[in-house]
Parts: structure tokens; sequence; C-alpha cells
């Protein structure tokens, strides 16, 4: 018996062969946003085959909506970070968060 319904990754690649069209017509210096924005689409197509969407580019489109807000929501810790180590006084470090000061009880 034959599949009727082709796998995800041949849609993603299918719609990604199809959208890399609008390639052609950017700037060199766009066309490597453009394919990383593809490659997210490629690196999320396992967790987007999930969704259940007729349109197949709610998926591709969520995939790319996704990685764009993780690389943001990486880039606001460490800016955030390094807001924190600018605002010490020079010479002291941040303490490593996995280690928790004990204090006695008898000092509590």
């Amino acid at each position: 018996m034959g599949r009727t319904i082709p796998s995800w990754r041949l849609v993603v690649n299918d719609e990604i062969e199809r959208i890399g069209r609008f390639r052609q017509f950017l700037r060199v210096e766009d066309k490597e946003i453009f394919d990383d924005l593809l490659r997210q689409c490629k690196h999320y197509a396992p967790y987007a085959s999930t969704m259940a969407s007729v349109v197949k580019e709610v998926p591709l489109m969520f995939s790319m909506l996704f990685g764009q807000h993780k690389m943001i929501f990486e880039l606001e810790k460490r800016l955030s970070k390094l807001e924190a180590n600018q605002t010490r006084p020079s010479g002291v470090q941040d303490p490593d968060p996995g280690l928790e000061m004990s204090v006695p009880a008898s000092q509590q």
C-alpha cells in the first residue's frame, strides 16, 4: 500500500524551495539572514509536524517565530547578565549560581 500523505519533512523541503524563490531578489547581505530563517523551519520541523493545520505554512511560520523568539529570549538573558555585571564594583565576581551558601542555624 502506498502513502497518500507526504512526510512532513518532504512538505517542509517543498515549501522551503517554493519560499526560497523570494531569496533571488534579496540583497547579498539579506540572503544570509533569510537562509538562517529557513534553517529554523528545518530545525523545528519535528515539532511543527505535531501541529494539526490545514494550511501547511502555519507550522512553518510558527517554527520561524519560535526560533526568533528563542533567540530574543536568550539575548535578553545575556544582556541582563552583562548589565548586572556592569553595576557591580570592579573586582567583585558573580558567585556560582549553582552553589548555595549555607548559613548555620545559630546565625539565622
